[in-house]
């Protein structure tokens, strides 16, 4: 596994940089390089990182679906949804509710695992005794994937009506609203669902390569398969399921995005020249160089241009030159204070991208700047912002801010990661977290009964160890409302990729 520490560091490239413009005269770009820790003092941490990590990777346990095994550690969840898929005649038992109610949505869990995936391939190495349990969370939902697309042209999307099952507030294992299964096929196409679950797939057999052969083939030959579909029959499937997947989990930003970020990871899978080829060839209609600068569960362009500059930077694949400047361009858009920055941060600052859920953001970014970070000290490269040059020092220190404010390094001193230090969430948008568990209330909990727990201020009785709900608002206010779903709903997508920089975290303050 690659080192974490570089060997050309900022000073050394500025001092370079000095040199040459002594000799030709030319202008000399400013190096920035903001407050940063150094990874040799690890009494200098300001959180402990390793505890953060197991945490964020226990709260996948509190989401699964299906029957839970013997080793499951949050222990008030218990089986349920142990016939999803029956009266179709197919298997879907499994997988993950995506937030704080009782539906499975296919399209946040494939980015989900997606996201646990390249964390795990990017700081796998260095999460020691954790790597196990976030193995077994990407498992989890590369299982019910496999399930999910087990039909040729066919992929189960859905389970669960979400405005009935919105109606309810009761926990997974009580759960008696309609288990309706949701479909894409030739017909009725989701290139979007599709290249995404088929980067999962891919994602994860790279996960498993070492560790398990024979699953990380199954999974990177459904994923080629999946791939091939979601390219051969276009269309966004929020098209054919609009009544059902919106507003819940629309495809606003198109398909184009997830078949440039599938074939990427198809690419790094199976080292195939024809997806490549297929890059090159697509890359411009798919977006390549659209300047969105917003990475998550519908948009995954700026996570496509990070994974292949590392084509270009790492690996010399000199056709991919452009995806350096694309990533650039993302790099420099949230550079907070700089001139060339469109982002937006709280008083606090913290990364501002919208008002629900906004914490997703923050994970999913400050990922992306320790991954690219990593890529660029590897290539001994940095990021031009029009003459101001950025380093990988920089870019973990902007990222090492974001998870602390989330932390408790923030204006509330609170954690947004429940059962992480002494403050933290108390009243958590989650059915299973607010109601009494069934080892404590084992008698069902009839479908409205339940609001009249949701409706009270009392604390939730179940911890959602490491959950990370959607944050403060643009004020750096948290007001701790149940019903708050914006900020107080937590969702695997704001956890996967926390998984990897916590890792990183850690790793650097020698805290694994």
């Amino acid at each position: 596994m690659t080192s974490f520490s570089f060997s050309f560091s900022s000073s050394s490239f500025c001092l370079l940089l000095l040199l040459l413009s002594l000799i030709s005269l030319s202008f000399l770009p400013h190096c920035i390089s903001l407050p940063a820790y150094h990874s040799h003092h690890p009494h200098s941490a300001t959180h402990n990182y390793g505890d953060a990590l197991t945490k964020s990777i226990i709260f996948f346990e509190g989401q699964r679906s299906g029957k839970l095994p013997s080793n499951q550690r949050m222990s008030w969840r218990r089986n349920s949804a142990l016939s999803d898929g029956s009266f179709m005649h197919v298997d879907l038992v499994g997988g993950y509710y995506d937030a704080g109610d009782n539906v499975k949505f296919g399209f946040p869990m494939a980015f989900t695992t997606t996201m646990l995936s390249w964390s795990v391939i990017e700081f796998g190495g260095a999460m020691k005794t954790k790597l196990e349990n976030a193995r077994e969370a990407i498992r989890w939902g590369t299982d019910y994937l496999l399930k999910a697309t087990a039909y040729p042209d066919t992929i189960y999307v859905q389970v669960g009506d979400a405005d009935k099952d919105h109606a309810c507030w009761e926990r997974p294992e009580d759960m008696d609203t309609p288990r309706n299964v949701y479909k894409i096929d030739r017909n009725n196409p989701g290139s979007d669902v599709a290249a995404e679950t088929a980067a999962a797939l891919a994602s994860a057999s790279i996960v498993f390569k070492k560790f398990d052969p024979i699953y990380s083939k199954t999974l990177l030959t459904r994923a080629i398969k999946v791939f091939q579909f979601a390219d051969k029959y276009r269309g966004p499937y929020s098209n054919s399921l609009k009544p059902i997947v919106c507003p819940f989990y629309c495809s606003y930003s198109g398909y184009q995005d997830e078949l440039l970020w599938g074939a990427a990871w198809l690419h790094k899978a199976t080292k195939n020249p024809m997806y490549l080829n297929y890059i090159k060839v697509n890359g411009q209609i798919l977006g390549a160089d659209v300047s969105d600068n917003t990475f998550g569960w519908d948009n995954k362009h700026v996570g496509a241009r990070i994974l292949l500059s590392k084509e270009f930077l790492v690996q010399k694949v000199k056709s991919l030159y452009d995806y350096k400047g694309h990533a650039d361009n993302f790099i420099c858009s949230v550079i907070p204070g700089s001139s060339f920055s469109s982002s937006q941060y709280t008083p606090g600052g913290l990364l501002f991208k919208m008002s629900d859920s906004n914490m997703q953001y923050v994970t999913s970014t400050s990922f992306l700047l320790l991954t690219y970070a990593k890529y660029l000290t590897t290539a001994r490269s940095v990021v031009n912002c029009g003459g101001t040059i950025i380093t990988p020092k920089s870019l973990r220190a902007i990222a090492k801010k974001q998870v602390d404010y989330l932390l408790g390094d923030n204006p509330l001193k609170m954690s947004y990661m429940v059962g992480y230090g002494t403050r933290y969430p108390q009243r958590i948008h989650h059915r299973g977290s607010s109601l009494p568990s069934i080892a404590v209330h084992p008698d069902k909990i009839q479908c409205s009964e339940g609001f009249n727990v949701m409706n009270t201020q009392s604390p939730n009785p179940n911890i959602l160890v490491g959950a990370v709900v959607g944050g403060p608002d643009l004020h750096d206010s948290f007001p701790d409302e149940r019903s708050d779903y914006e900020q107080s709903e937590p969702a695997t997508y704001i956890n996967a990729p926390l998984v990897g920089s916590l890792a990183y975290l850690a790793h650097s303050f020698g805290q694994l």
